[in-house]
């Protein structure tokens, strides 16, 4: 199990004091609450990837990776309309080329980072696919600056403000995932077999990328150089991890060990019968 470093917690958010009092009451006592009452927890993950913390508590049941698998239904309660244009834009890209860069739902960049990250993914000069949210950095750059990085970047860069993420990552294309270490997003690239650049940002994501950066080895992590993640920075570590075969090597046997578990008589798949079978007693 990776160390938790104390000024990271869940509930040490960026914000008011009310926000980190509420979290903590979330995550302490309120889960504390509920874990008592419950004969079984599920979990969106499998053995092999946290070996050590389900010996520590056995009434966790890992019954994941889970997402769709061979048959991928339209989306429901996502936040924005997703931009499926992408899949043929990365159908014309190169194998194992393309870096994939989404930091999920409410991540938000100052207007100094979200440059530095922009300019980083330019001098990359590989292919890129970045999720945009509307609200993910203040309009301070101007129309004017983002427009001319644009152009700039036509034909080798899509921006897009939301997409299909099982899709995207699925596709042979993509070599890389510059993520923000939700839990979600963090699966569905070890599902798929796809190395992460980490940038967390708050809660569980920084534990998620010690798990990645130092537990499986299956990625590395982004470091602040005077309060920013300069451009140079994104393009070193994105070098780094496209090109380390360790990694590569890493990541493969995850992502076979994710699929075996949730195949018949893999790990998974047998937690999900016993919990099915709990929910009929």
């Amino acid at each position: 199990m990776p160390p938790v470093c104390p000024s990271r917690m869940p509930w040490l958010i960026d914000g008011p004091p009310e926000g980190q009092q509420e979290v903590f009451q979330l995550v302490v006592y309120d889960n504390a609450k509920a874990t008592s009452l419950a004969e079984m927890l599920v979990c969106n993950s499998f053995l092999d990837a946290e070996t050590a913390a389900f010996g520590l508590f056995p009434e966790i049941l890992p019954i994941g990776p889970l997402f769709a698998d061979k048959e991928l239904r339209k989306p429901v309660g996502q936040f924005w309309p997703e931009d499926v244009s992408c899949l043929e834009w990365l159908d014309a890209q190169s194998e194992g080329s393309v870096v994939y860069v989404a930091f999920g739902s409410f991540t938000i960049f100052d207007p100094r980072q979200f440059r530095e990250l922009a300019e980083g993914l330019e001098l990359t000069g590989r292919p890129f696919l970045w999720v945009v949210r509307p609200d993910f950095t203040s309009d301070v750059l101007g129309k004017a600056w983002f427009d001319e990085f644009q152009s700039r970047i036509a034909g080798k860069g899509m921006i897009v403000s939301w997409c299909p993420q099982q899709q995207v990552l699925a596709h042979p294309a993509v070599a890389c995932f510059m993520s923000h270490c939700g839990w979600n997003s963090t699966m569905e690239a070890v599902r798929n077999g796809v190395p992460i650049l980490c940038w967390p940002y708050f809660a569980d994501q920084f534990t998620n990328r010690s798990y990645i950066c130092d537990i499986w080895r299956t990625g590395l992590a982004v470091t602040l150089g005077d309060g920013v993640v300069t451009k140079e920075e994104v393009k070193s570590k994105l070098e780094q991890v496209i090109g380390d075969e360790g990694i590569a090597e890493r990541v493969g046997m995850l992502r076979d060990a994710a699929r075996m578990s949730i195949n018949e008589g893999g790990s998974s798949y047998k937690n999900f019968q016993r919990f099915v079978t709990l929910l009929n007693e």
